[in-house]
C-alpha cells in the first residue's frame, strides 16, 4: 500500500520496523538499544550516506588514526550486519597476523548534559497559580502545570486553559492532531468559547448581542492562561467570531428558560464547533489564505479531552484517545488512579459495537485492522471530513478549492468501502465526578504519554512529586541477571532520584522526564533520556508521539469545606 492511504493509516501509529539507512538493513531498536553498538549515540550526526564517513572517522590505534600505518589498509566503508553490529572496515594483511597489538573502535559519544536536557524539557512548560479567592468565589483549584514535548515537526498537539469570567469554573484541555496540526490548532482556540457561551444565562447572552449591535465593548468571556508558544491565529479571528455569534444568536432564539446543564453544554459545544468547521470549509472564504486555512482545518483532524471544574463539580468531555485520570491519595498515603475518560478506538468494545450498529450492512469493513475503515485509529474526532462528507461533496470542494488543495493527493483520496457516511463524530462522552478531599489532582494528557506509561505509575509519580513523600517498592529486575554491583548501582540511582525530585519545578515536566527517560527498572536513566532527546526529527517519531500534559492540583481544604456545607 502506498500514497495517501498509507500516509493516513500510519499518521498516528508508532512504526516498529524501519529500513534504516539506504542500502543497509538495521532496525532502530538494534541501533538504539543494543549497548554493544558503538554508533548508537551518533544519531544527531547521521544523515543517510554520512554513516560510513562518521564510522570510519572514529577508528583509532592508541589514539592515532589507523590510516597512518601502512600495514593496515582501508577496504571499504563500514557495513551494518544483519545482527545490527558493524563489520570492521580494516583488516590486517596475512603476513602480519602474528602481531598481537589490538586495535579498537572508539565511539565518539554525544551525550546531552543535564542542563541541555533540562533546557529541552522546560522549553514549553507553563504554570499558573489560582488565587484562592478571586472576588466571586473560592476556587477548588490550587493551580496547574502544563508542558509539551514534540516528536513531530511541527508538533501536532495543542493545549488550552482558561477561567470562565461570566460563569463559574475553569476549562482545561489537550488536543491531539493528526494529518497535520491545523484542526487541533483551530479547536484549541475556539472550543472553550463555545462551551462558555453555552453556559451563559439568557440575560448575559442578550447583553452581549446588544453590545455587538451597538458597537460597544463586549464583556470578556474567558481569561486565557497560555504559554507564549501557544499560537492564536489573528487572521481567522473575524471568521471565528462570526460563527460564534451565530451560535449564541441561536441560543437566544431557542431560550427555554431552564438552567443550562453542564453536561449538555459540553456535548452541544463539541458538536456545534465540529459542524461549523465543516460548514466553513464548504462555504469557503474570499480571502485566499483563509479559504485554504479552513480547508486544511476540515481535512485534518483532532481529538480533544476537556475538563470543566466548578467547585466540587468535575466534568470531563472526551472525544478520541486522549485521557483524563484522577489522582487519589488513600488513608495509608498510597496513590490510586480513577479513570475519567474512555478511549474511543478499537480497544473499546462498546465503540466497535456502536459503529457496527450505525452501519449494519458494513460490519466487516467499518472497523478493519483496528481502524475506522482500516485507516483511522480514533473513532471520534473533530474535522476529518474525509470520513464525514459524501463523495460528491468531497469532489466538489476539492475541485473548486485552491490549487494547493487540488494538488494534494490526500484530499482526492476516498476511503475504501465508503458507503454510508458519516462514519465519524465529534460528540464527546462526558463523565461527572464530585470531588472529595482525597482527590488531589487531575491529569489530562494526549496518547503520547499513555503509550509509554501505565496509569498507576503516572499517578504515583505525580503524587510523590507533589507531596515529596516516596513509597519505595522492591526493585523488580524482570528476569534480568543482576550482579551485586549492578544492584548497588540501582540503589544509588534510587537515592539520587529521591534527592533530586525537586529538580523540576513543574509536575508535567517531571512526568515527561519519566515518560521519556525511564529504564527497565522504573528509574530515570540520564543516558537514555539524552539519547531520546537528541534524536533528529526524522527519527524521533519512530520512538514516541508528541506528548502534552496538564496536571491540575486541587485545594483539599476548600473541597472539604464545600462538601461539609452541602451536607
Amino acid at each position: 500500500m502506498c500514497g495517501p492511504a498509507f500516509q493516513l493509516a500510519h499518521s498516528k501509529q508508532r512504526r516498529r520496523h524501519w529500513t534504516g539507512f539506504p542500502g543497509r538493513s538495521c532496525s532502530p531498536s538494534l541501533l538504539l538499544d543494543a549497548m554493544s553498538v558503538p554508533t548508537q549515540l551518533l544519531f544527531p550526526l547521521i544523515r543517510s550516506c554520512e554513516l560510513g564517513r562518521i564510522c570510519t572517522s572514529v577508528c583509532y590505534c592508541h589514539h592515532k588514526p589507523l590510516c597512518c600505518r601502512s600495514s593496515y589498509q582501508a577496504l571499504k566503508p563500514l557495513r551494518c550486519g544483519a545482527d545490527g553490529t558493524f563489520a570492521s572496515a580494516f583488516r590486517r594483511p596475512r603476513d602480519h597476523c602474528f602481531q598481537l597489538r589490538q586495535y579498537v573502535t572508539t565511539p565518539q559519544r554525544f551525550y546531552l548534559t543535564p542542563p541541555q536536557v533540562n533546557s529541552i524539557l522546560k522549553a514549553n512548560e507553563y504554570s499558573f497559580k489560582v488565587p484562592e479567592f478571586d472576588g466571586k468565589n473560592i476556587s477548588s483549584i490550587l493551580g496547574f502545570d502544563s508542558n509539551q514535548l514534540p516528536a513531530n515537526a511541527p508538533i501536532e498537539d495543542r493545549r488550552s486553559a482558561a477561567t470562565c469570567l461570566q460563569t463559574r469554573g475553569m476549562l482545561l484541555g489537550v488536543f491531539d492532531g493528526h494529518a497535520g496540526c491545523a484542526c487541533a490548532q483551530a479547536v484549541s482556540e475556539r472550543l472553550f468559547y463555545y462551551i462558555a457561551v453555552s453556559l451563559l444565562p439568557q440575560e448575559t447572552l442578550l447583553e452581549i448581542e446588544h453590545a455587538v449591535e451597538s458597537g460597544r465593548a463586549l464583556l470578556p468571556i474567558l481569561q486565557w492562561h497560555k504559554h507564549p508558544n501557544d499560537y492564536f491565529s489573528k487572521e481567522a479571528s473575524k471568521l471565528y467570531f462570526n460563527s460564534l455569534r451565530t451560535y449564541w444568536q441561536e441560543l437566544i432564539d431557542l431560550n427555554t428558560g431552564e438552567t443550562t446543564d453542564v453536561k449538555e453544554a459540553l456535548i452541544n459545544s463539541f458538536k456545534r464547533l465540529d459542524n461549523d468547521l465543516s460548514l466553513e470549509a464548504q462555504v469557503g472564504d474570499p480571502n485566499s489564505f483563509l479559504n485554504y486555512w479552513v480547508l486544511r482545518v476540515a481535512f485534518s483532524g483532532a481529538t480533544a479531552c476537556v475538563a470543566h471544574v466548578d467547585g466540587v463539580d468535575l466534568h470531563v468531555a472526551n472525544t478520541g484517545d486522549s485521557r483524563a485520570l484522577l489522582g487519589v491519595q488513600e488513608e495509608d498515603g498510597s496513590w490510586s488512579a480513577v479513570t475519567m475518560s474512555h478511549d474511543h478506538n478499537a480497544q473499546n468494545e462498546s465503540e466497535i459495537q456502536r459503529l457496527r450498529s450505525e452501519h449494519p450492512k458494513e460490519e466487516k469493513s467499518v472497523v478493519k485492522q483496528d481502524r475506522l475503515l482500516g485507516l483511522l485509529m480514533p473513532f471520534r474526532a473533530f474535522g476529518d471530513v474525509k470520513f464525514k462528507w459524501s463523495i460528491d461533496l468531497q469532489k466538489h470542494v476539492v475541485e473548486s478549492g485552491p490549487d494547493q488543495l487540488n494538488d494534494n493527493e490526500y484530499t482526492k483520496f476516498i476511503p475504501p468501502n465508503y458507503h454510508t457516511p458519516p462514519y465519524l463524530s465529534a460528540e464527546p462522552e462526558v463523565i461527572y465526578h464530585r470531588l472529595r478531599p482525597k482527590d488531589k489532582f487531575l491529569i489530562l494528557a494526549t496518547d503520547g504519554l499513555w503509550e509509554t506509561m501505565h496509569r498507576q505509575d503516572v499517578v504515583r509519580i505525580v503524587g510523590e512529586y507533589l507531596t515529596g513523600v516516596h513509597h519505595q517498592q522492591p526493585i523488580a529486575v524482570g528476569g534480568y541477571k543482576v550482579t551485586l554491583g549492578q544492584m548497588q548501582g540501582l540503589l544509588m540511582e534510587r537515592r539520587a532520584r529521591i534527592s533530586s525530585v525537586f529538580e523540576d519545578q513543574n509536575a508535567a515536566t517531571h512526568l515527561i522526564r519519566h515518560a521519556v527517560g525511564n529504564n527497565e527498572f522504573g528509574t530515570v536513566d540520564h543516558e537514555r533520556l539524552s539519547k531520546m532527546l537528541s534524536l533528529p526529527e526524522e527519527l524521533a517519531r519512530m520512538y514516541r508521539d508528541d506528548i502534552t500534559i496538564i496536571v491540575v492540583q486541587f485545594n483539599s481544604r476548600v473541597v472539604g469545606a464545600c462538601q461539609n456545607q452541602q451536607q
